[in-house]
């Protein structure tokens, strides 16, 4: 009885640990920003405890390697990037199981494919190979100009004063400001005369 009971409690214990919960961290495949606006990046976890473990944000910029931005564990206990800090603010949310990454003041060069990644549980099981390093699939950040609605133009126009002579060449103009894109295309019409289609880029200068 004591050989059966104690293979029972054998098998009960590998059964626990195949059917344990796999590790999973789930991201968004891409979001935008533009250069001084504000973004959170999000990262779902499961699997495992959250509040218990070391979380960590990793960020790759075309054409270069990893780059760790944030070790985390909690609000007293967290190391950031000279080039990230004060302006990203990590967080864990253990009630819904997500590490977040609050980032304001963005800039073009926060471009990059930014992964959320749980270390070992205690520090000194990086000298060991039976907890590995896991990592989200990634979310790619591209951070550029927002593009301006379109702008009607304002439109003004200036007519010649009359005059007696036939032979005298007078000239209406047609002024269009403040619209966007800088490109215009008007239509002119005088009296019974045929429209005339006008195309011509800005000499405005850009903003």
């Amino acid at each position: 009885m004591t050989t059966m009971t104690i293979f029972l409690s054998l098998l009960l214990t590998f059964l626990s640990c195949v059917q344990s919960e796999e590790v999973t961290l789930i991201q968004p495949e891409a979001e935008n920003g533009h250069p001084g606006g504000s973004l959170r990046l999000t990262c779902k976890t499961s699997g495992f405890d959250l509040d218990s473990y070391t979380m960590s944000w990793v960020r790759q910029v075309p054409g270069q390697g990893l780059e760790w931005i944030v070790y985390y564990y909690a609000s007293y206990s967290n190391d950031y990037a000279p080039a990230i800090k004060d302006r990203f603010t990590a967080s864990k949310d253990t009630s819904n199981n997500i590490f977040a990454l609050e980032m304001k003041s963005l800039k073009i060069e926060d471009t990059a494919i930014y992964y959320c990644a749980k270390s070992p549980k205690y520090i000194q099981d990086w000298v060991g190979d039976y907890e590995p390093l896991i990592f989200g699939a990634g979310t790619q950040l591209t951070v550029e100009p927002g593009q301006k609605s379109i702008v009607k133009p304002k439109l003004s126009a200036f007519y010649p004063p009359k005059s007696s002579s036939k032979d005298a060449v007078q000239a209406a103009v047609c002024l269009a400001s403040d619209f966007f894109p800088k490109d215009i295309s008007l239509q002119l019409a005088f009296g019974d005369k045929p429209k005339a289609n006008v195309t011509r880029p800005s000499v405005l200068k850009p903003d």
